[in-house]
């Protein structure tokens, strides 16, 4: 190797694109692996406080992009739209050795289109879920993309069949979730009781999921208090603004229920808790990889909920179900989310032996833990040897 192309290597450019908490975690795994190889590579795009902590340069707020369903996002298209030709014309003009979109699909696919199209080799990170809904989306998919990687087994079916390039790498949260979580140690760590029922109380990390659910949760565990005075609830937030408005809407719907609001340590109260409600996303797959029961609810906008139901075509919409194939945890979906079917489900669940669901979260755990940052880190790096610039 020469000098020159030496240099080149070690101040290689990534342009990387996250949306969400959940994909700011598996860019920060990427990175951690892609400097392995490349120590004084460059890493620019958004990204959020994990990945700029080992240097990420984020060019917008990863919020700008963590918009949740097909109305929320009409709301907020023109800035959308801005921060998406803004980085075009950013990466066309200064071109990365590769752009790597994580999840955020709707946003980046776009993105990687626009980009693959002046010369720059594209990856996406988390496969959008064609399998589910909009299954056409793969054929844009297929032009924009050099490689998806896929977290879960599946999906990497999917796109075999349609001869889609597809390299399934593992989920990170079954590299560095244990496969037994000790509840004593959590709690001692939180200082939480070691001799109480403990329900986490979950609505989500954006706004608009925490004013859909909260209510509910807030109702159910009002009466589960009612009839065992010792239960202990707790809820982990992802933000101080989830906090702020955590607290607003407890104050105006539930003065006098007692909530442990703990910050940024979403898994060690899932750790310390026997039972969790929780909102839909990849909070399930962190609490099957837990192995904690939970509620999982879920709830659109109405105008989104009436549009969605005509274009989903799965029997399930949780990670812990699609991943079983069959019905291994409640799901409540739109008006179903309510404290009449919460709370005898939560008692269940709280109550009484769960050792069967636990075997079945070990399978889970052992099919998905693969090295992913690693596998991703390989994955990306095998489309650069592939087509050399």
């Amino acid at each position: 190797m020469t000098a020159q192309n030496q240099n080149a290597r070690q101040h290689m450019v990534f342009a990387i694109v996250v949306g969400e908490h959940s994909g700011d975690t598996l860019g920060a795994g990427l990175i951690t692996s892609l400097q392995k190889n490349h120590p004084n590579a460059k890493f620019i795009g958004i990204g959020g406080p994990k990945m700029q902590a080992l240097g990420f340069e984020s060019l917008f707020a990863m919020d700008e992009l963590s918009v949740m369903g097909l109305v929320e996002v009409l709301g907020r298209i023109r800035r959308l739209l801005h921060v998406r030709k803004t980085l075009t014309d950013y990466f066309t003009s200064n071109k990365p050795a590769v752009f790597i979109g994580i999840d955020a699909p709707d946003f980046n696919i776009g993105l990687e289109l626009k980009l693959k199209a002046q010369g720059i080799k594209t990856v996406h990170y988390v496969s959008p879920s064609v399998w589910a809904w909009r299954e056409k989306r793969i054929f844009k998919i297929a032009k924009a993309t050099d490689m998806v990687l896929a977290l879960l087994p599946f999906e990497k079916a999917f796109y075999d069949k349609h001869n889609v390039p597809c390299t399934f790498v593992g989920h990170p949260l079954a590299d560095d979730i244990p496969m037994q979580s000790d509840k004593a140690l959590a709690r001692t760590k939180l200082g939480l009781a070691q001799d109480k029922k403990i329900l986490a109380l979950m609505p989500g990390s954006r706004g608009g999921e925490l004013s859909r659910l909260l209510g509910d949760f807030f109702a159910s565990a009002k009466q589960l208090q009612a009839q065992d005075s010792d239960l202990v609830f707790v809820a982990p937030m992802i933000s101080e603004q989830r906090v702020e408005q955590f607290n607003a809407l407890k104050a105006e719907l539930a003065p006098d229920l007692a909530v442990k609001v703990i910050l940024n340590q979403t898994q060690t109260v899932m750790a310390a808790s026997d039972c969790l409600l929780t909102a839909s996303g990849t909070v399930t797959l962190e609490a099957a990889l837990i192995k904690r029961p939970m509620v999982i609810c879920y709830k659109f906008s109405p105008v989104t909920f009436y549009l969605a139901r005509w274009l989903v075509k799965l029997e399930w919409f949780s990670l812990p179900n699609l991943l079983a194939n069959k019905s291994l945890v409640p799901e409540l979906l739109q008006k179903q989310v309510c404290p009449d079917n919460i709370v005898p489900l939560i008692k269940e669940r709280l109550y009484h032996d769960q050792s069967q669901l636990n075997n079945s979260y070990q399978s889970i755990h052992l099919q998905l833990k693969c090295d992913a940052s690693e596998q991703a880190a390989k994955a990306v790096l095998a489309v650069l040897s592939k087509n050399p610039s």
